[in-house]
């Protein structure tokens, strides 16, 4: 069975109930390694509270997101000082494919793929980091500095060659990408974006009873979205919000944890819950 592209929702208020930037900056950090671990595509961050401001969580729970993604080599280039960093050092490593563990130019091998940033511009071409000991030469000059960009190492000698190539060629799992949107969570499901829509929640049907029809729409779809509610309220109340039935909008209303023994199930555990589950029932 083939893996169509996955995306999951995270409401902005999924840091609501953590008061402390190190609880924050941690609960994020288990969404990024869950979305890792089960190759998540793309990671939508959407308001889910018209009555209150959510910029501000929105952009943090993005940058978070995008920090863990980026490989090490690339954040302090990519990364400025910022205050919603100061917990960094606490988050896991994702130890994607994309982020190698050997940063030595002998190591490097004609073909592999590595991320980048474009540092200078030279008579034929330009000077790219890939977070080995030397620079790569990419003959192609389109690109600004600052940029980062997916590569492929196309020359492995004294001076390393590389060349662009799109992150969705990569034929490893290259990391997830990251999306704000301004939309609400109604009028994400009601695009015509997915194939597949399920929404999670506790009053929903258990897995149990239709994993066999969902599996039947996953083997003939190319993009699923997965979405997830906030600690204080669920799909059903965020989609009332905008007189919505949840279940009007989703393809499935899925309890994937339907004999929790405890009152509540956290954001970052449903998230690690239903992808363990979706991994074993429809990612082979």
């Amino acid at each position: 069975m083939s893996k169509p592209r996955l995306s999951i929702t995270i409401p902005a208020s999924v840091i609501s109930d953590t008061p402390h930037l190190r609880e924050k900056t941690a609960k994020i950090g288990s969404i990024a390694r869950s979305a890792a671990i089960f190759r998540v595509n793309e990671i939508i961050v959407y308001p889910d509270n018209a009555k209150v401001d959510q910029r501000r969580d929105l952009n943090f729970i993005a940058l978070m997101l995008n920090y863990i993604e980026t490989p090490q080599y690339l954040r302090k280039t990519l990364f400025k000082i910022d205050p919603d960093l100061q917990y960094a050092g606490i988050l896991p490593p994702l130890r994607t494919p994309h982020h190698p563990d050997s940063g030595k130019s002998k190591h490097l091998k004609v073909g592999e793929y590595r991320e980048g940033i474009v540092v200078s511009e030279r008579k034929d071409g330009l000077t790219v980091d890939i977070g080995v000991q030397q620079p790569a030469l990419l003959r192609q000059k389109q690109y600004r500095v600052g940029e980062r960009l997916t590569l492929q190492v196309i020359k492995a000698a004294d001076q390393i060659e590389v060349q662009p190539v799109n992150r969705e060629d990569v034929p490893q799992y290259w990391g997830y990408t990251v999306r704000v949107e301004k939309r609400p969570f109604g009028q994400i499901m009601q695009s015509n974006e997915f194939d597949l829509k399920v929404s999670t929640a506790r009053v929903g049907e258990s897995f149990l009873d239709v994993a066999g029809r969902i599996g039947e729409r996953w083997a003939i779809s190319g993009s699923v979205l997965l979405a997830f509610g906030a600690p204080a309220r669920g799909l059903h109340e965020i989609a009332w919000d905008e007189h919505l039935k949840v279940e009007k909008i989703s393809d499935f209303v899925v309890n994937t944890i339907p004999y929790q023994g405890t009152a509540t199930v956290r954001a970052e555990e449903a998230v690690m819950a239903t992808l363990a589950i979706f991994n074993v029932n429809f990612f082979y």
